[in-house]
């Protein structure tokens, strides 16, 4: 039952303007937090948080990242990529080494247990990615999938 204020309904995802008539900014963010709703319960039997896989997926692609390097990529704060990391290291899901030439930065890697945590986060995350694309066409998801990286692409922040 939805609650009600001032004795109006309070419109439920998908309806009034949280629906096709909402603006494009809050259904995207709308979009985004169910994701990451789903994203967390379904990773709960891991331990792993949203972020943490963000941080893991990121260090498994480009290898010998520093702590700021993950926080552009996986969109996080410095603060909030140190917390990870430093839970993520003494969870032994990877290690960090010190720089060849900057002996002050700290490169991250995935430790063979890391490697193992983000295959299973993996096929968490690949079946809920599968049920929010299934009824579109491989080309409707292509387009979806070209529009979501063109919304966030440089060019368009300015």
């Amino acid at each position: 039952m939805r609650k009600t204020v001032d004795r109006h309904p309070i419109p439920g995802p998908g309806e009034g303007k949280r629906g096709e008539h909402g603006h494009l900014g809050y259904l995207l963010r709308q979009a985004a937090g169910a994701f990451r709703v789903r994203l967390e319960r379904a990773m709960a039997d891991l331990d792993v948080t949203q972020p943490q896989f963000a941080v893991l997926t990121m260090l498994a692609n480009y290898p010998d990242l520093s702590s700021a390097d993950l926080a552009r990529l996986a969109l996080l704060t410095p603060q909030t990529v140190s917390v990870i990391v430093a839970n993520l290291e003494r969870a032994g899901a990877i290690a960090r080494h010190p720089h060849p030439v900057h002996g002050r930065i700290r490169h991250i890697e995935l430790t063979g247990k890391g490697k193992h945590l983000l295959a299973q986060c993996g096929e968490h995350v690949r079946a809920i990615e599968q049920d929010i694309v299934n009824g579109l066409s491989a080309e409707e998801e292509k387009a979806i999938r070209r529009w979501l990286a063109r919304v966030a692409s440089p060019e368009r922040q300015e």
